[in-house]
């Protein structure tokens, strides 16, 4: 006579009971050290916002063309004595800045200049090497979680790539009757530094949380916050890229009235320059003027993508959107301040340096809305 059979008895009798379930795909995934991965990238951001402020102060004391060759790695030491002193000397005389705008300056004042750009250079080498360092290393020892590799190697491609745009914006300014570098170099140079910021950021964001916690989050994903911070986030960095034009010629000191520029709502003669683009980047009224009606149109956006936010569920998210629009509040006024006070360097970098805070916001909200912090029921 047949047994009776539970209707919860496994299928398969002969299986173990002790057997252990078996996990899912991410599971089994190499978790790596993300603790110490994340800590090593928390210290490349904080080195490239050096790198940025560094940058800005070379760029607002003119200092960047004082330095005539680029030498990535003998480079690294500075003259070592006053015959050398004089030799470097020699070359910055042969260039049109020294030429047409510093012409009788001193070896003492030249050495000030040229601090500035070697500290610059020098801390770019730095950077390259925490993240050579920390890449390598944790390469070696097997340490990187599964899908991370290329990520923070493309960290290192954009570094060595922004040592040769660094180079090809400053050789810009060494020929010609060019006083300073070309304004569309610099702005590629700045503009690419947070673009590397901003990847840094997000895998920072990232490695906080464990990648199922990340795949479960995405269900709750926040679709068109996502899409319309995304667009603000686009919108932002093209800001950024006329500040630096702004920064480029020195367009910032000029026109010092607001919210009038010399008196009327565009500047005189905004299309003086022939051809017509050279405006675009030359021009010191056009370039400022694009800066201000981008800066307006900007945060009206943000305006509207904040009210957005508001719909959503999640206060984390909520509160992520409320900083990005108080942020960009105080930047707004901060740059007003800026130009009418005739771009001073404390406010030319203390508006610089809101720029980065506004960018890292913008992309933490940005993941919020992707990868929505778990809340309770009651909020």
């Amino acid at each position: 006579m047949a047994q009776k059979r539970s209707i919860f008895e496994e299928v398969a009798g002969d299986k173990p009971k002790d057997t252990p379930a078996e996990t899912g795909v991410i599971d089994k995934a190499r978790k790596g050290a993300r603790g110490l991965i994340r800590a090593w990238l928390m210290v490349l951001f904080a080195m490239v916002v050096a790198m940025i402020v560094v940058g800005g102060l070379t760029r607002l004391t003119d200092s960047g063309l004082s330095i005539t060759e680029w030498k990535p790695v003998t480079g690294a030491l500075p003259p070592m004595s006053e015959t050398a002193w004089t030799e470097e000397f020699e070359k910055y005389k042969q260039i049109p800045e020294y030429q047409l705008q510093n012409k009788g300056m001193s070896l003492s004042e030249f050495k000030v200049i040229f601090w500035w750009e070697w500290g610059h250079r020098q801390l770019g080498r730095t950077v390259g090497l925490v993240w050579a360092l920390g890449f390598f290393g944790f390469l070696a020892a097997r340490q990187i979680p599964t899908g991370w590799t290329g990520r923070l190697a493309l960290l290192g491609v954009l570094g060595g790539l922004q040592g040769a745009i660094g180079w090809w914006m400053v050789s810009s300014g060494l020929g010609g009757e060019m006083l300073d570098v070309a304004s569309y170099r610099l702005a590629t140079h700045l503009g690419l530094a947070f673009v590397i910021l901003g990847f840094i950021a997000w895998y920072v964001f990232a490695m906080g949380r464990p990648e199922a916690d990340l795949m479960q989050a995405r269900r709750n994903r926040e679709a068109k916050l996502f899409s319309m911070s995304t667009g603000l986030l686009h919108f932002s960095f093209l800001q950024i890229l006329l500040g630096a034009l702004v920064a480029g010629i020195d367009a910032g000191r000029n026109y010092i009235d607001w919210p009038l520029m010399a008196g009327g709502i565009t500047p005189p003669g905004m299309w003086e320059l022939q051809p017509i683009w050279r405006n675009f980047f030359e021009n010191d009224g056009t370039v400022q003027f694009l800066h201000r009606v981008a800066g307006y149109l900007l945060f009206i956006f943000g305006i509207v993508v904040w009210r957005r936010s508001r719909q959503s569920g999640n206060d984390k998210t909520r509160a992520a959107f409320a900083a990005v629009i108080g942020m960009m509040l105080l930047q707004m006024v901060l740059g007003i301040v800026t130009v009418m006070h005739s771009a001073p360097l404390e406010l030319a970098i203390l508006h610089q340096l809101g720029a980065v805070v506004l960018w890292v916001l913008i992309l933490r909200a940005r993941f919020l809305s992707q990868f929505p912090l778990a809340q309770s029921v009651r909020g």
